[in-house]
């Protein structure tokens, strides 16, 4: 007992001389989880990520260049801030660069379904880059996430499905054609 009372006298005099009161801080488990998917990163060729602060891991930037699709050669910034209820609760990500795409608004808010309802503890930060990449991949006449375009913060995307070619197919009649022999009503 009394040597347990001399190394917490003993810690108090470190501390209060300042040799390890900045050392002693415990990482919280956001911190420990980034630095886990950090390391673990396995970036595509068309993806880079930056620190501002190296010390700093909860806020960085990601930047996409697709090499095909309708946004090939484009450069797309994109701001990830890490709460400190990370992994339970999913990344903040922005688009910094203005772009005319369906799932991205004009504030920059992402309509994935990853970053919202669909978000699982055991998603990576690796998961949401290629979630973000594959954004930028889908050909222009096949949007991802047309089914889920209601579920976004901002009303701007609800109705851009209208612009996508392709996106609401019309049955035969309704363009005017004939029913061909699997279209027709079943006998009654």
């Amino acid at each position: 007992m009394i040597k347990l009372f001399s190394l917490k006298q003993q810690k108090k005099e470190e501390e209060s001389a300042g040799g390890t009161k900045g050392s002693s801080k415990k990482a919280s488990a956001a911190q420990l989880r980034i630095q886990k998917d950090i390391n673990e990163l396995n970036l595509p060729k068309t993806c880079d990520i930056s620190f501002s602060d190296p010390d700093d891991l909860l806020n960085f930037k990601l930047v996409i260049c697709p090499d095909e699709g309708f946004y090939k050669s484009g450069k797309f910034v994109f701001s990830f801030k890490v709460g400190q209820g990370y992994p339970h609760d999913p990344p903040k990500v922005k688009c910094e660069t203005m772009v005319y795409h369906p799932n991205i608004d004009l504030e920059g808010n992402v309509c994935l379904n990853i970053l919202r309802e669909d978000w699982k503890p055991v998603l990576t930060i690796n998961s949401i880059i290629y979630g973000l990449q594959y954004l930028f991949l889908v050909s222009s006449n096949r949007w991802l996430g047309l089914g889920r375009l209601a579920f976004c913060p901002s009303g701007l995307l609800t109705h851009l499905p209208v612009l996508a070619t392709g996106a609401q197919p019309r049955g035969p009649t309704e363009q005017g054609g004939r029913r061909g022999p699997a279209e027709q009503p079943a006998a009654v």
